[in-house]
């Protein structure tokens, strides 16, 4: 009988930590983007698994999906962090780059609205780089505890 009792207790020890929430985190160190097809694979994943992300570096142009992607409510910043937006763009066969105003449509209204109007007070997602840092950016993300 206590035999199984203990193995109840085991049991059900393994579900209630199978059930619990992940507490990992992501953090993002640095990050200069990239193809955004793997950004969003990867933000995809992390999203589906509970993970909290901490921007802790320069998370820049690809990087930034992390804002679409993941719950607000599971990312926070700390003071190194660094969000880094432009136009969206993309590279012929001669490999001359062009941009691709749709896409960058697409991406800025994928943005949590405070982000979307900060990138709009600033002239929107041009080619240029519009870095996003410090109080500003703390008034939109929590600091990471």
């Amino acid at each position: 009988m206590r035999m199984a009792v203990i193995r109840i207790i085991a049991v059900a020890a393994t579900l209630c930590a199978a059930i619990a929430p992940a507490r990992a985190e992501v953090r993002i160190l640095a990050s200069p983007g990239g193809q955004v097809g793997p950004f969003l694979d990867l933000f995809d994943r992390v999203r589906e698994s509970g993970e909290r992300v901490v921007i802790d570096g320069p998370c820049l142009s690809a990087c930034t999906l992390v804002l679409s992607t993941v719950p607000t409510g599971r990312i926070c910043v700390t003071r190194r962090a660094v969000l880094g937006f432009h136009g969206a763009r993309s590279i012929d066969r001669r490999g001359r780059m062009y941009a691709e105003p749709e896409a960058s449509k697409a991406v800025l209204e994928a943005y949590p609205a405070p982000v979307r109007s900060w990138i709009s007070r600033r002239g929107g997602l041009t080619s240029r780089m519009l870095l996003l840092r410090g109080r500003e950016l703390a008034a939109i993300y929590p600091s990471c505890r």
